[in-house]
Parts: C-alpha cells; structure tokens; sequence
C-alpha cells in the first residue's frame, strides 16, 4: 500500500485516529477528515487533516474531486443518541434523526461520491465501521444499533455492486473499545439509576467485558486499526462484503 492514497474519515480522534496513524506506517499517504481537527499534540505526523462533514453531500463532492486518485475509503464515523435503552422508548423518536443522519446517510454520501472513483480506477478497497451492537439487536442504544445493523446492510450492497470493477467494501465491527463513545453509553446509562446503583466507568467497564466477552479484556483501537490495513492489503484480495468482528469473542455466528 505504499504510496497509495488512503482517505479515513472520523480520523480526528480514537479508531479513526488510529487507523490514520496505521495506514502512514505502511507507507500510504493519509488524508483525515473529521468536523474538527485533532489536538496538536496527539503524534499524527504524516497525517494530512482537512475539515469536512460526512452529513453534507456537497462537501463530500468537493473533497472527491481534490483526490480522484484514491486508493481505500475508511468510513470511522459514530454517533450515539446519548441517552440509554432498558426499554427502547427511554429514547424519543425524535432522537434517531441525527444518528442516522451520520451513521448511515453520512456513510452513503461518502459511499456515492468515492465509490465510483474506485470503479474507475479498478481497484483499491472501501471499509465501514460498524459495532457488534449492529449485529445483536443492543438494547443500551437503539438509535445507534439500528444504524449500525443499516450499515451492515448498505455494505453488502455496495460490495457487490463495486466487485464487478474489482473494488472491495467491508465493515469491521469493534466490541468494547475504551472511546468517548463507549464514555457516553456509561454516562447514558448512569442517568437512569438510582445514586446506591450508580457505577465508576471502570466497574462498569470491567463487569460489563466480563459478561459479555469470552476473552474478558478490551478490545483495542490499534488492533481495529490492524484490521483495517490488512482488509486494505493485498492479502485480503479475495475477501468483500464482510462483517470482521474484533470484539473478543462477543458476536458468535453459529
């Protein structure tokens, strides 16, 4: 992938942040967009950041047409409702409009205006980040689930309509990450419960992996961003139109 264009976009911070870092150290030339730029001091050298909004199909148009010669798509975009389940209606209708807005209509704009740069150039590769929460009917943020299981969906989609071109799209689907977004859905959830009930972050973390993760440890943004270079590489050639858990063992297909 040396020297190949390589556009991730939510790269500002956590996942995204760390699947730009990863693609710089095999060589790609990385371009970062997010709605704000990341801290000084965070170490993104070689990273190329520009300022841009996945919710407006404008800006998505103008950003593709400055880098026609891409080469991988990342789409590491996430937003939670920031309210909790436990059941389904402690969180508005009026709520899921501005998470899918991002999560799934975010991932189309970027879907329909870099998509067909790829068929063009016949090759290269686009990449979804999605959540085991997409995959199991999640209860602690319904807005979020369902958007997540739409971009599961809207992947199969454009894997098979790019695969004729030779361009391949994938979704990696983290489990527990330590995140602002995982913050939120503890800080959600906390609001609900009695003051004798309440949890750390920490505790909370710590009972909530044990339940549900056979391997009972976090899961990482350096081995999501792993993932992604390799499903990218050449050795993943034969592989689109998948949902590659890294979740420790939380989403099990059987």
């Amino acid at each position: 992938m040396s020297q190949q264009l390589v556009i991730v976009f939510g790269a500002a911070k956590g996942i995204g942040l760390e699947i730009a870092r990863q693609f710089v150290s095999e060589g790609s030339r990385v371009v970062g967009v997010d709605r704000q730029l990341p801290d000084a001091d965070m170490g993104q050298s070689g990273i190329e950041f520009v300022l841009g909004d996945v919710t407006s199909l404008d800006e998505m148009k103008h950003l593709a047409q400055q880098h026609l010669e891409i080469g991988h798509v990342v789409f590491s975009v996430g937003k939670s409702s920031g309210k909790s389940g436990f059941p389904y209606w402690n969180v508005e209708p009026s709520d899921w409009a501005s998470v899918i807005e991002v999560n799934l209509l975010g991932a189309v704009n970027v879907a329909h205006t870099f998509g067909p740069l790829l068929a063009d150039s016949g090759q290269g590769s686009i990449m979804f980040l999605t959540s085991v929460a997409g995959q199991v009917g999640s209860q602690t943020d319904p807005p979020y689930s369902a958007s997540k299981a739409a971009l599961i969906n809207f992947m199969q989609c454009v894997a098979k309509d790019l695969a004729p071109f030779g361009v391949r799209a994938n979704a990696i689907a983290p489990g527990m990450v330590q995140t602002d977004l995982n913050r939120q859905v503890w800080q959600a959830g906390q609001i609900l419960l009695q003051a004798d009930a309440k949890e750390s972050y920490d505790d909370w973390a710590a009972r909530k992996i044990a339940r549900i993760a056979p391997l009972n440890r976090w899961q990482t943004p350096q081995e999501i961003a792993a993932m992604a270079v390799f499903l990218a590489s050449d050795h993943a050639r034969n592989i689109t139109g998948q949902t590659i858990n890294v979740d420790g063992g939380q989403v099990m297909h059987s």
